[in-house]
């Protein structure tokens, strides 16, 4: 066991050290959605699995606060609701599960944080045209390989990985940069 702990750890060293190496895309993300934020309008975030964990996460460190006290940041995880993932997934299919939601809470000027390892989820990639038609935003988080979804973004982290605990791993990490910069911009503001 001791050799793979020390590897998972080595793995997710260089995988940070890659992202150190090259974080240009984290700034341009934190400044849409701060703009998004500031503007009033709402940030829908979205993933399976991991990345549905992730994605409430992230919408609770908007709604709540991550470092400092500030106005709330309007989000809401796409994940959440039980009743509505499962009356969409058996009334339309698992396809549809986000952009129904889409479709309902996304206005133009709103934001679609699109979470998956892969960049390919048939839910999320929906969920992104959805936004698109709607003329909300699109941000995405991937790995290193963008997928389908990346054509429908403005704006993607790519990890530098392609492992998918990896992926995660750099996922939250590059999260949690991008919620204390929008979060400082928010607070900035008043």
């Amino acid at each position: 066991m001791e050799s793979k702990i020390l590897s998972a750890i080595k793995q997710h060293q260089a995988a940070a050290a890659a992202l150190a190496a090259d974080h240009s895309q984290i700034e341009p993300i934190a400044r849409l959605l701060a703009k998004t934020a500031l503007a009033g309008n709402k940030i829908l975030v979205c993933g399976n699995g991991g990345s549905a964990a992730d994605s409430q996460h992230i919408a609770g460190e908007f709604v709540g606060r991550f470092k400092k006290e500030r106005r709330a940041i309007a989000s809401v995880a796409l994940s959440t609701d039980t009743s509505i993932l499962t009356c969409l997934g058996n009334d339309y299919g698992f396809d549809k599960v986000f952009s129904r939601q889409v479709e309902a809470l996304g206005r133009k000027g709103d934001l679609l944080l699109a979470i998956s390892t892969s960049g390919s989820s048939p839910n999320v990639l929906k969920a992104a045209v959805t936004a698109k038609e709607l003329g909300m935003s699109v941000v995405g988080f991937f790995g290193a390989k963008g997928g389908a979804i990346l054509p429908h973004c403005d704006l993607a982290f790519l990890a530098p990985e392609t492992d998918t605990p990896r992926v995660q791993e750099m996922h939250i990490l590059a999260a949690h940069i991008v919620c204390g910069l929008v979060e400082d911009e928010v607070a900035a503001a008043g």
